[in-house]
């Protein structure tokens, strides 16, 4: 039986996002782990111990933080998105705005020696953004050369945690998707509403993208479940690894599936810019509520951000763009979990729907 005494507990930072959101979930249903969750906004679900407060605010975060008590491990999900999202990965504001935001935490937690913080990542550490990597892509490749605030992060967690005594593990995931709701990256949710549109419409749901490529994803649940590996495996302490399902997908193999179970037919490719043409279609996604009772979601917050599918469906590119990472050295220290990704969406859309976020299948 786990008494008190034997409880850990986590801060899980940015807890309303794709990722925070999963981690909070697997914590909590452990009885052995007390969870903290710190996000902006107010939590849309049960959580008995919550923050909200503005990482940016140092003051108000500082004084947040302060009764929060020992806090033995630490997970860093939380991110500032530009207005502008992919041409806002290289700005020198978002660089420095996310250095600034753990800092600040940092700052407002008690240095406990043997604290364990995990820091997420992504791809854009290998300069996936700027154009085609080395591939696939291993934690032992050097930095790219243009700024990036995963850098910055990195760096500062390498300096406080040697100077404080605590420990870290660096997690890079690829495309990772879930649930969350005001998410500018979240792939599934914008493929879904898109889907959902395009049947309302009468419309096939057209690939709009570039060439074909191979991708890798990576399940929320399943980073969750890695974020706890790394929480415990003492091999992690100081380590980065790639993580992602296991198997390879391409976008063009997922459309007839998806478009299948919205009610629609895939059609043939045209490419176009989903940034320039779903924004106005607010009064059809609210047509789509009323209709199937669906929750009420304003449309700019379901999909908050439609260019970051631009970008993962590779509009406007001319080349084929392959994104692969290598997950051998996850494996080889330990972490074996792997997922489909077509069930993946599935498992997925079956929750969106269910929770009446998404339309019923026909």
């Amino acid at each position: 039986m786990t008494t008190v005494a034997d409880r850990k507990t986590v801060i899980v930072v940015g807890a309303l996002g794709v990722v925070g959101r999963a981690a909070f979930e697997h914590f909590s249903a452990l009885e052995d782990w007390e969870v903290i969750g710190v996000s902006r906004r107010k939590p849309d679900f049960p959580a008995e111990r919550w923050i909200s407060v503005d990482l940016a605010d140092r003051d108000a975060l500082l004084a947040a933080l302060s009764g929060v008590g020992p806090v033995s491990h630490v997970v860093y999900a939380a991110l500032m998105e530009e207005p502008e999202l992919v041409s806002g990965w290289t700005s020198a504001n978002q660089v420095g705005t996310n250095t600034v935001m753990l800092r600040n935490l940092l700052d407002a937690l008690p240095a406990t020696p043997g604290r364990h913080l995990v820091l997420l990542q992504g791809t854009k550490a290998y300069g996936v953004h700027h154009g085609p990597y080395r591939m696939p892509a291993r934690e032992s490749d050097p930095r790219f050369i243009a700024s990036n605030f995963y850098y910055d992060q990195e760096d500062l967690v390498r300096e406080r945690s040697g100077a404080e005594g605590w420990t870290f593990t660096v997690l890079r995931p690829q495309i990772v998707c879930g649930y969350a709701l005001n998410n500018p990256m979240n792939a599934a949710m914008a493929i879904g509403v898109y889907a959902a549109i395009c049947a309302e419409l009468g419309q096939p749901m057209r690939f709009s993208g570039g060439p074909a490529c191979f991708q890798e994803a990576v399940d929320a649940g399943l980073l969750a479940r890695a974020i706890h590996w790394a929480c415990e495996e003492p091999r992690c302490e100081g380590e980065t690894y790639n993580i992602a399902n296991g198997d390879c997908f391409a976008w063009r193999n997922l459309w007839p599936r998806i478009a299948k179970r919205f009610g629609t037919e895939p059609g043939i490719d045209h490419a176009f810019s989903m940034a320039r043409v779903m924004p106005d279609k607010g009064a059809v996604w609210d047509r789509i509520v009323e209709k199937h009772g669906l929750r009420r979601v304003p449309y700019d917050q379901i999909v908050s951000s439609w260019q970051f599918l631009d970008y993962l469906l590779r509009y406007d590119r001319t080349y084929p763009h392959h994104s692969l990472v290598s997950t051998i050295k996850a494996r080889q220290h330990g972490f074996h979990d792997c997922m489909d990704t077509e069930l993946m969406f599935d498992r997925i859309y079956d929750r969106l729907q269910a929770d009446k976020v998404l339309p019923p299948s026909p």
